[in-house]
């Protein structure tokens, strides 16, 4: 009973059932990182910190839509643009050593090297999900303004405009 991309239409979605909170903190990261606005990001990681492991499954949808939106653009965006936007969209928000944590596992990953990328992690959720935030602001900025990204991106996961 796997069904990735090919939702039924109706109430149900292709991703879990997440709670809206997890989704308006996985906008919140990715609209701190588009902004590189670190206050913001401090405001909104305790909230991250509750609950990596949901909010990790939530961005890697916002980072496979937004990977498709810039395909059906055909904005050019190799691995070599992401590993090199993540790295800067980081190194402006975060302390040394997460960002050499995050920029490294986003390396590995953006290459496909899981295991690589896991031991850069050192068992920390949240490099996986500050690297993926960086990513979906970095790769969500190629095709989208800031607030058409922040729309776009509630449109998907189904939250209303109001906030």
């Amino acid at each position: 009973m796997s069904s990735d991309d090919n939702a039924p239409q109706g109430d149900q979605t292709p991703a879990p059932d997440l709670p809206d909170h997890v989704k308006e903190t996985a906008i919140a990261l990715v609209g701190a990182y588009a902004d590189h606005n670190r206050d913001e990001l401090d405001r909104v990681l305790p909230r991250a910190q509750a609950e990596p492991e949901a909010l990790t499954s939530e961005l890697k949808v916002v980072a496979a839509f937004l990977s498709r939106r810039v395909q059906q653009t055909g904005v050019v965006w190799k691995p070599a643009d992401s590993r090199e936007a993540v790295a800067r969209t980081v190194a402006e928000m975060l302390p040394p050593e997460l960002e050499f944590a995050v920029s490294t596992a986003w390396e590995a990953h953006s290459v496909g090297e899981e295991e690589t990328a896991e031991r850069f992690t050192r068992g920390d959720p949240m490099v996986y999900v500050h690297m993926l935030a960086a990513f979906g602001a970095a790769i969500g900025l190629a095709v989208y303004k800031r607030a058409e990204l922040v729309s776009i991106l509630r449109q998907v996961m189904g939250l209303s405009e109001g906030d």
